[in-house]
């Protein structure tokens, strides 16, 4: 059979899956009302999980390293128990949550369009994109429309306190207004480029600078660590785009202004690869406010923040601001040198990841523990 062909009659039969499948969104709160998926969100009584999220009940088979990842699964998987459930919801909106929401309700837009979906998906979890693959503009052009319009009419990601809501109520309002407007953009996004242009423009241009000369990037493999310097701070979807495969950010700006960020890659379960677990930063911050000749300390958060920051702080981030990008947060000057911090993080890491061996699945307790033993290791070294 000629391709053309076999590509018509897959998605006629995808189209009478779609139409027979008859999901709709639901608010989180109402999961139990019916058999509802749950995506991107762990919840009690839930007819099947497709969450990414460290201990999810995601089936075995269907585990990804994003959560819209597991639904593209679910879909091409023969009937996993729970996949007729009408009910879709999750109790928060992202990028990532949203597409495994859209891809459950729209089976038949959303196979054809798997690889662009699993690109968006990754950019929005974990701002990682690889600028080479020809799908890249495509889902930067998804991912920064959904992120412009979200700004535009609701509240950014972590604001639901802000206008004194819980996240899984309001965000049900996100779901509502994105869930029949994204498929247009999907396949042409030109009716998009509005609200996507300038945060597109935007990302381009530094991610330019991250591929010039003016970037220097260095990784050590045997700790999951990626250095870059660069002149100014930058937006994440540029700064975290040669990342992909590592764990932990350290950022060199100009100036001796400096942030280090364990990635999102870390609070999740990956599927794709094994992780070393997060760390405390305690012994690590001591070091640096040792040397440190500023009236600002360095400050850290807890290893179950979804992407803890090592900073030296002249003011308390809220977490919408420790969400949103570098370059849009102050980040005042060091003392240290850009070569002393360095190697001074370097040096903590690998001390204390010498004792522990990466591996998959790690459970929250399992990474504490890690880091009692590691913290046991050094001292009586």
């Amino acid at each position: 059979m000629p391709d053309c062909r076999r590509e018509q009659l897959l998605f006629v039969i995808l189209l009478v899956i779609d139409a027979a499948l008859l999901k709709s969104f639901v608010p989180f709160a109402r999961l139990r009302r019916q058999p509802t998926i749950v995506v991107d969100s762990m919840a009690n009584g839930a007819a099947l999980v497709l969450a990414h999220w460290r201990g999810a009940p995601t089936p075995a088979a269907l585990r990804d390293d994003t959560s819209a990842g597991s639904v593209l699964r679910a879909l091409r998987a023969p009937a996993p128990p729970g996949l007729d459930a009408a009910a879709v919801t999750a109790n928060h909106f992202d990028v990532d949550g949203f597409l495994g929401v859209w891809s459950l309700l729209h089976p038949a837009l959303a196979l054809p369009h798997e690889r662009l979906l699993r690109l968006a998906a990754t950019l929005g979890d974990f701002r990682e994109l690889d600028w080479t693959n020809p799908l890249a503009d495509h889902a930067l052009q998804l991912v920064c429309w959904l992120n412009a319009r979200e700004q535009e009419l609701f509240y950014p990601p972590f604001g639901a306190p802000a206008v004194r809501r819980r996240e899984d109520e309001a965000s049900a309002e996100k779901f509502a207004w994105f869930l029949p407007r994204f498929a247009a953009v999907l396949e042409n996004p030109e009716t998009g480029r509005a609200a996507w242009e300038p945060e597109y423009r935007r990302i381009k241009a530094a991610g330019a600078v991250i591929q010039s000369p003016r970037t220097q990037i260095r990784r050590y493999p045997e700790i999951g660590l990626v250095v870059v310097e660069t002149p100014e701070s930058l937006p994440y979807y540029a700064l975290f785009g040669p990342t992909a495969g590592y764990d932990m950010v350290l950022s060199l700006y100009g100036g001796q202004r400096y942030e280090f960020e364990y990635k999102y890659t870390t609070w999740v379960d990956l599927e794709s690869r094994p992780t070393l677990p997060r760390l405390p930063l305690h012994e690590l911050a001591a070091t640096l406010n040792a040397r440190e000749t500023t009236p600002h300390r360095w400050t850290f958060d807890g290893i179950t923040d979804t992407g803890p920051l090592l900073r030296l702080a002249g003011s308390t981030l809220t977490k919408v601001q420790r969400y949103a990008d570098p370059d849009q947060r102050p980040i005042p000057a060091s003392s240290i040198r850009p070569a002393e911090l360095e190697r001074e993080v370097v040096a903590f890491f690998r001390a204390k990841y010498a004792i522990i061996p990466p591996r998959r699945y790690w459970t929250w307790a399992e990474i504490r523990a890690a880091g009692e033993s590691a913290k046991v290791v050094q001292s009586s070294d």
